[in-house]
């Protein structure tokens, strides 16, 4: 039992007038093993300041906490589990759980890896050319420009995961569950924006893939309409991806037709 300073301090105190411990338990101060222990420690000690317990001694050395270290930083996908058993090679006998805890002293804490587009040589390649070339741009020099994109939708159920709170056994609940079916339909949409606000957003039938016939449907009743609000008779630039419909001869041969350059080349996977 830890007692309070003021507590031992009472007790020394009376076993130096000369009250035994029997005496001092008697008051109810203390339990009378705990009085003895006080009185014992201070006759040894000659202080009432309980000294700190030693705990149980470290199975790993600094060494070894090191070496765990480098093997995590050498995988940084290496579990716990894992990280135990190679450590074990080295002579540390250690659980996983501890294993976590000499991870967590250097900082090293469990997190869900982030996602990132693999990027080939080519592709990093073609990110620091552009970057170069546009890297002296102002402001005012990328609000002439109009970025455009198109992406997918799927119009039943959601493309990602769905969390929801249940109870125990409540695992196929109606309520609980995301309904799936095999083949949902999709829609396409482009749309584009500058600066000087957005332009119109264009909707394909459903289950249409956009190809470069509807590319150039969609460029020609909504990209001019909007670069004609937007800036008039000012020059601006245009931006798309490298989508094969988007790099077809009849659609650079259209867009030279129509006086609108093209921002890039654009880097693939950005």
């Amino acid at each position: 039992m830890v007692t309070c300073k003021e507590t031992r301090a009472v007790i020394i105190a009376l076993h130096k007038k000369g009250f035994t411990g029997k005496d001092i338990a008697a008051s109810k101060i203390a339990p009378k093993s705990t009085i003895y222990r006080i009185i014992k420690n201070f006759k040894e000690s000659g202080s009432i300041v309980v000294k700190k317990a030693s705990g149980r001694p470290r199975k790993s050395s600094k060494r070894q906490d090191r070496l765990l270290k480098l093997i995590q930083l050498r995988d940084r996908g290496t579990t716990s589990t894992e990280l135990a058993q190679e450590w074990q090679q080295a002579g540390v006998s250690a659980s996983a759980r501890t294993v976590r805890r000499r991870l967590l002293e250097d900082g090293l804490v469990s997190r869900r890896a982030a996602k990132k587009p693999l990027l080939s040589r080519k592709n990093i390649r073609d990110r620091l050319i552009f970057c170069k070339r546009y890297r002296d741009w102002t402001a005012e020099d990328w609000g002439k420009v109009i970025f455009s994109d198109e992406s997918p939708f799927r119009l039943f159920g959601a493309s990602g995961k769905k969390l929801v709170r249940r109870r125990q056994g409540e695992r196929y609940h109606q309520s609980c569950v995301m309904p799936t079916v095999k083949h949902p339909e999709t829609i396409h949409v482009w749309g584009c924006f500058s600066a000087k606000g957005v332009g119109s957003l264009t909707i394909l039938p459903k289950n249409t893939a956009m190809n470069k016939e509807w590319y150039q449907h969609i460029l020609r009743e909504q990209l001019l309409p909007t670069i004609q609000e937007q800036f008039g008779d000012e020059q601006c630039l245009f931006q798309h991806d490298g989508a094969p419909c988007h790099k077809a001869k009849v659609i650079t041969k259209w867009l030279g037709e129509q006086n609108i350059d093209i921002l890039g080349p654009w880097p693939g996977n950005s």
